[in-house]
């Protein structure tokens, strides 16, 4: 007989126990990573390092109140908390709050394929917003994934999930693949 699923309760805890031990982990001030950081890493080693705290989060993740949750081949993890700062003026968490979650997911697992000395940049986002969502929802992930890799354009999907299993986006990215410059 196969396990069962974990309760959405047990679920919900694990997730908050997740984001308090990245949380243990990551620097007090937000700005950006210093280019020695990523220095002759791969784009997994340079996103295993923010993880890590070796650099601050971006300034973004406080503003909206998200952070990186974890990384791994051709794959990021992204968790999020609505509120009601995040707000439209119809009553719940605005477009915006999603697109941004799910564009962090997708771009981030697109960065975690790139070999030492490769940069990417996107080409094309699209969001679907399926359901909407309220601060009565207490987390939620955005999971992305690399659907294609290729020498020069990469694409990868993410969905919005909450702890409970319910979708409430889903995005699709194109992506440029190109050499950075030599500093």
């Amino acid at each position: 007989m196969p396990p069962s699923a974990p309760s959405a309760d047990d679920l919900l805890a694990q997730w908050q126990a997740d984001e308090a031990a990245v949380r243990a982990r990551q620097r007090p001030d937000t700005g950006l990573a210093p280019r020695a950081l990523f220095a002759g890493k791969t784009g997994l080693q340079q996103m295993q390092a923010l993880l890590d705290g070796e650099g601050p989060p971006p300034p973004i993740s406080e503003t909206l109140d998200f952070v990186l949750i974890s990384v791994a081949d051709g794959e990021a993890v992204f968790q999020g908390r609505p509120q009601f700062k995040h707000y439209n003026p119809l009553g719940t968490v605005h477009g915006g709050w999603f697109a941004t979650l799910l564009d962090s997911a997708l771009g981030c697992s697109v960065h975690t394929t790139l070999p030492v000395g490769r940069g990417y940049t996107t080409l094309e986002f699209k969001v679907n917003l399926v359901r909407a969502l309220t601060d009565q929802v207490p987390l939620v992930r955005a999971i992305g994934k690399v659907v294609h890799r290729g020498r020069q354009v990469t694409t990868a999907e993410a969905d919005l999930v909450g702890h409970d299993g319910r979708l409430y986006a889903h995005a699709s990215t194109t992506c440029l693949l190109f050499d950075l410059p030599q500093r």
